[in-house]
């Protein structure tokens, strides 16, 4: 099977080794990758600012990126979850009503894609770390997902889970949130990394990168002892 790979701008420009461990993933499950270089942004942070016609610009595009009726996949729900949710919307009845249909239906969130589209779920990682495990809005409300990180999780040799409380509460992690709400923004921070140090865990491990900067951000700030980290370095890690 071949892939269109989609890297968020914001993985492309902060944490490109959460976009090279998802190639190593991917390989190793079998599937060729490929990759186009011309793709930017996906619209939803302009979308969630209110820029709607902004968000239309970069959405045409998103879609002239990825022609291909293949699998599209992604590490980070919160992208994927817009595009699912927020392009029917944008597209509807437009000149790109064909493209978002086909579209929509073959974008993947990693875990998605690795656990019930291929069926492929132990890479003979080894992690041997206590980690808990944030549950994104964007996976867990909005496309149901979480027992697929778990189950690839379950896998890794060495790793213990230890879930925390409230795991599928927010953490405050959205661009115009954070801006225009920052004092609850923090708070909510706040509140998810609590739980996580309550469980004496060493890492939060999320399939949402937005999720887990947000939370990096607030660790490194406050300078606690424990650590983030993205579902595909951890699949990624102990062999070569």
């Amino acid at each position: 099977m071949t892939v269109d790979l989609f890297i968020p701008c914001f993985i492309d420009q902060f944490c490109p080794e959460v976009a090279e461990a998802t190639v190593k993933v991917l390989r190793k499950a079998g599937v060729e990758v490929e990759y186009n270089p011309e793709q930017t942004c996906c619209g939803s942070f302009a979308y969630n600012a209110g820029l709607i016609e902004e968000a239309k610009q970069l959405g045409d595009k998103f879609l002239s990126d990825f022609p291909n009726n293949r699998p599209v996949v992604a590490p980070t729900a919160s992208c994927v979850n817009f595009i699912k949710k927020r392009y029917p919307q944008l597209f509807f009845n437009t000149a790109n009503h064909l493209n978002f249909k086909r579209l929509v239906p073959n974008i993947y969130e990693l875990t998605d894609f690795l656990v019930n589209k291929i069926h492929f779920d132990d890479f003979g990682a080894e992690f041997p770390h206590k980690v808990t495990y944030h549950d994104s809005c964007s996976a867990l409300r909005g496309m149901g997902l979480g027992k697929e990180a778990r189950q690839l999780l379950s896998k890794v040799k060495g790793l213990e889970l230890i879930e925390m409380k409230q795991t599928d509460l927010c953490c405050g992690s959205d661009l115009a949130f954070t801006v225009n709400h920052e004092p609850i923004s923090v708070g909510m921070a706040h509140h998810k990394v609590k739980n996580a140090m309550n469980t004496g865990a060493e890492y939060i491990v999320s399939s949402d990168m937005s999720c887990l900067s947000h939370q990096k951000s607030y660790i490194d700030k406050q300078g606690m002892p424990i650590r983030t980290i993205h579902i595909a370095e951890v699949l990624a890690s102990g062999w070569e």
